[in-house]
């Protein structure tokens, strides 16, 4: 398999590798990833849809709120020092004494904001917010040091920098400087800000750090080897050598990984504890992991080196086949926010960072672009209904840090972190979901997620737009209608989740225990079609025209789930999901306390009610689920129970109306 993979690189992707597809991308003729991604400046999604409603809460309360929030936490102020102290330092004037915030990371919430606003822009195009960010990328350009260096918690007060980042450039970088972190967020927002605006203003200013960076950092004389204390950069560099064709990114970026578990420092914690190619397991941080996870795809992909798509495909396994909460989360421990022993996944002090959840979605995109299966968008659906949305608010101004499976009523959303990357993360990540909904290769087009959206895209060289209308997650029905064909003659792969195929996910972590058999059907201008279904897609390849439909259809039935018998604190339990929705139950919505509650396995009175959670005078549309057939273990007298009936919410929904219990995995009989 990992020969054809190579050779489908070759035909499918060396000639369109691109990250700038907004006028300005840049071919090679080199190895790729077998599947192109489409830019999310292709897609457009309904504003009246989920995730149509997501992105304008992103516009509306997020995004704002976090642009505040650097404000009013000194995060523009950083930069504005470091520029200050330079031009006092050019004039001979030391007395300033400036001193960083607490971490120095700060920088990266300026640019991760940056970022997702720059994709908002995509949906919401709003000349106000292109002059905000251009001013804001003004103070930034300020505190770039005539090298290209930009790292504030240094520049601002070199003999007293930051507490952690040792006394001169890099020296603390293994052990907590973040530069090459800082350097990773810069260069990501800066790509995304050129798509979406086809400036380069921001994309010029990350240019001169990555410089900065491959001409301190590597094996020739006069330069040292360092790797990433917190990964990123690996898969920003990756980018960037996309986004300009200049191979000096892509082979720093592989130094960063060839050199991991080789320096001085070896610790599970930011997994250098070995070389990557020799690990074999998820461990450490996780957030660390999910972005060293990223870059290894990306390099695997864009060098052909094979024992990086070896060492990924092991740790990968591991991870969603022992290590993976229900809801696609990852990081079970505080500890060290991440992971701990195999199958080790206690729920109410399990940590399952949002930012963590992130990682995974974009570690499961890049291995579906390497290797072309449905399953890794089965586990990335799955993080991105739960575990990621779950760690913002509904009405996007509230956040989760970890995102327990069960709470006592001591899990509270904060309006912000003294620690910001969740909520920054969250501004990035919301507004780029519609880049995650389509891939292509060659003649080709994956429907990989279901949200209504038009896509306009070229497929062997033609143009193609596709309308998708849908209430999904709500119900199964999804119509595809092809706008613009150009008499096309190519194939459409429609993913028929694991969910749909008895399959919670792709390994035995978890199953289902209801013994139900969905069914799944498609229609093509209204007659059925048959096709069988390859690495989890359904194919339909014809000569399109204008004004086919494709109807899909999934049973979206109420399903239990049980997890493997190794996982001790799930022993005797069962969660509740519908499609890709997992749901817990509220203290809210029950009268009795919810964590002594009991379902059978084959549940016989289910109802899906659609309706909307209501959160401080705002509705929001949800489907809940009640079960007629509970048990409630009255607290005082255990022996005695009763029927109730339970409602489930979706568990991204909670921890909206008050603090009380919670809890996904319910107790079985």
């Amino acid at each position: 398999m990992k020969a054809v993979y190579f050779a489908a690189a070759a035909t499918c992707a060396a000639l369109v590798l691109t990250t700038l597809q907004a006028g300005a991308a840049v071919k090679h003729n080199a190895p790729g990833y077998p599947i192109s991604g489409v830019p999310f400046t292709a897609v457009k999604v309904s504003t009246d849809s989920f995730w149509g409603d997501r992105i304008r809460q992103s516009r509306d309360v997020t995004i704002p709120l976090a642009f505040s929030k650097c404000q009013e936490t000194d995060r523009y102020t950083n930069f504005e020092h470091a520029a200050a102290k330079m031009a006092e330092t050019a004039r001979g004037d030391s007395s300033s004494n400036y001193r960083p915030t607490q971490f120095p990371f700060d920088d990266t919430d300026v640019y991760k904001t940056i970022e997702g606003a720059s994709y908002l822009l995509q949906t919401y195009p709003d000349v106000k917010l292109e002059a905000y960010i251009d001013s804001i990328l003004d103070i930034v350009a300020a505190a770039q040091e005539p090298d290209g260096y930009l790292y504030t918690a240094r520049t601002m007060n070199p003999a007293h920098p930051h507490s952690w980042s040792g006394p001169t450039r890099w020296a603390g970088e293994e052990s907590g400087s973040h530069e090459l972190y800082n350097l990773g967020h810069m260069i990501e927002g800066a790509i995304a800000h050129y798509q979406a605006t086809g400036s380069r203003k921001f994309l010029d200013i990350a240019i001169r750090y990555a410089d900065c960076v491959c001409r301190e950092i590597g094996y020739g004389d006069g330069q040292i080897i360092r790797v990433p204390g917190h990964q990123i950069a690996e898969m920003a560099l990756a980018k960037l050598y996309l986004a300009t064709g200049d191979r000096k990114y892509l082979d720093e970026a592989k130094l960063f990984l060839d050199n991991k578990g080789k320096t001085a420092r070896k610790d599970k914690y930011d997994q250098s504890h070995l070389p990557v190619i020799e690990q074999d397991e998820a461990v450490g941080h996780a957030v660390r992991a999910g972005y060293m996870y990223s870059g290894m795809a990306d390099v695997a992909a864009l060098t052909g080196d094979l024992s990086y798509v070896n060492a990924i495909d092991r740790i990968w396994e591991n991870m969603v086949g022992k290590k993976m909460y229900l809801t696609g989360g990852i990081g079970s421990s505080g500890s060290n926010e991440g992971f701990s022993d195999n199958y080790d996944l206690p729920n109410m002090n399990g940590y399952c960072e949002t930012c963590a959840a992130i990682a995974n979605v974009y570690t499961n995109y890049r291995l579906f672009l390497l290797h072309g299966d449905a399953k890794y968008i089965d586990v990335l659906e799955r993080a991105l209904y739960n575990g990621v949305i779950s760690g913002v608010s509904l009405d996007g101004g509230g956040f989760f840090y970890p995102n327990p499976l069960e709470s006592h009523g001591q899990h509270r959303r904060q309006a912000w972190f003294g620690c910001a990357c969740c909520p920054s993360n969250i501004c990035r990540f919301i507004p780029s979901v519609p880049g995650y909904a389509y891939a292509v290769c060659n003649n080709q087009v994956f429907v990989n997620l279901f949200m209504s959206n038009t896509l306009s895209t070229k497929v062997g060289g033609k143009t193609l737009e596709i309308k998708q209308e849908t209430s999904y997650p709500w119900n199964g029905d999804i119509e595809i209608s092809v706008e613009k064909a150009a008499s096309s003659q190519f194939a459409l792969k429609i993913r028929i989740p694991g969910w749909t195929r008895n399959q919670v996910v792709p390994t035995d972590l978890y199953t289902y225990a209801d013994g139900k058999n969905p069914c799944y059907s498609i229609l093509v201008n209204g007659e059925k079609v048959n096709s069988e279904i390859t690495n989890g897609y359904f194919t339909i390849e014809r000569k399109w025209k204008k004004g086919d439909k494709v109807n899909v259809h999934f049973d979206m039935e109420v399903r239990t789930v049980q997890a493997h018998r190794q996982v001790r604190e799930d022993r005797g339990k069962i969660a509740v999901e519908r499609g890709p929705i997992v749901y817990c139950a509220e203290w809210a919505d029950n009268t009795f306390n919810v964590l002594n509650a009991e379902i059978p396995a084959n549940l016989s009175k289910v109802e899906v009610v659609s309706g909307t959670m209501n959160v401080e005078g705002r509705d929001y549309r949800m489907n809940y689920i009640t079960i007629g057939c509970a048990k409630d273990n009255y607290a005082g007298n255990p022996s005695v129970a009763r029927n109730a009936v339970l409602k489930l919410i979706p568990y991204y929904a909670w921890a909206h109306r008050g603090s009380g219990n919670m809890t996904v995995w319910l107790n079985r009989y």
